[in-house]
């Protein structure tokens, strides 16, 4: 755990050392691990595996492998025997996250927002969700530092990938930043935790805040929804092109050349992507029928008809 700490996110490690906790320790963790077999590394993976916890389970055998091969690297053990169990539990069918994809329900899940009554920067992280589609955990830890509404920038390492990435802020992200700015702008995050601890907001703040205005996060909307939310609109109604889209993802899909995601590609194209998808978030909560009127690769402008 030590070794491998520097190279993933605070949050990989701590859900790492909660399933050895809960998940291994009690079965294996007082066992000399030159005596621990197959068969009893399995037993482990089936009793989280029936309690409907399959993605657990996989993930549990690939980190209990990668303790057997530190193992064999120390010169402790010989081999790693979860490697033989590498298809012993059912393959895990990914789900995807749920999201909302229909311009007008878009425009009915932003007017709800309004009448969110949680704290001020759980009301905020709400609106900001659709506006910048990043990764829920990026948006929770957002750092002041890292924010430059004069630029009209945010600029921030991704913890999944350890890429450089730019998030340009149109006029109305900035506004809210703004507001938002005389409440917490004087610590280190954008929105911090209600214990005052010097921690950001929780990891189940906004899908919590979803339940609340009445959206189930297992079919209707998630936090991570907003990503795919956009990805679909961008594409099909405004008419944006994928790579721009990816690129604001921050998808490391590399280019022709075999070149991985660079932070300022496509930035002229993504800076008016972004005002442009703001425009049309604002038209669409207003309750219209919105009709792009052209569909140039840099930029657009909407009407609520």
């Amino acid at each position: 755990m030590a070794v491998r700490q520097p190279s993933v996110s605070v949050s990989t490690h701590s859900h790492t050392r909660g399933r050895m906790k809960n998940d291994v320790f009690p079965w294996l963790g007082k066992r000399p691990i030159t005596e621990i077999d197959a068969p009893e590394i399995l037993d482990v993976l089936k009793r989280i595996d029936n309690r409907g916890a399959r993605y657990c389970a996989h993930k549990v055998r690939a980190e209990i492998s990668m303790v057997f091969r530190y193992g064999v690297r120390q010169g402790v053990c010989k081999l790693d025997p979860a490697q033989a169990l590498i298809g012993a539990i059912p393959r895990h069918v990914t789900k995807n996250f749920a999201a909302i994809t229909d311009p007008a329900k878009v425009g009915e899940l932003l007017r709800a927002f309004d009448s969110f009554n949680g704290t001020y920067p759980v009301a905020c992280a709400l609106k900001l969700a659709p506006l910048l589609f990043v990764r829920p955990g990026e948006l929770r830890t957002m750092e002041w530092a890292d924010v430059d509404l004069d630029r009209g920038e945010w600029r921030y390492i991704v913890p999944k990938t350890k890429t450089p990435h730019l998030v340009p802020l149109a006029q109305q992200a900035v506004a809210i930043l703004r507001d938002l700015q005389a409440l917490t702008g004087g610590g280190q995050y954008v929105f911090p935790g209600r214990n005052k601890n010097g921690k950001p907001m929780s990891e189940a703040a906004v899908n919590v805040a979803l339940r609340r205005l009445g959206y189930d996060t297992q079919a209707d909307m998630t936090g991570h929804g907003f990503r795919a939310m956009a990805r679909t609109i961008l594409h099909e109604e405004l008419g944006q092109k994928p790579e721009v889209i990816e690129h604001q993802l921050a998808h490391t899909v590399p280019d022709t050349l075999g070149r991985a995601y660079n932070r300022t590609r496509f930035i002229k194209e993504r800076v008016a992507m972004m005002q442009a998808w703001a425009d049309y978030l604002d038209a669409l909560k207003a309750g219209g029928n919105v009709i792009p009127l052209s569909r140039p690769p840099s930029r657009m402008s909407f009407t609520a008809a």
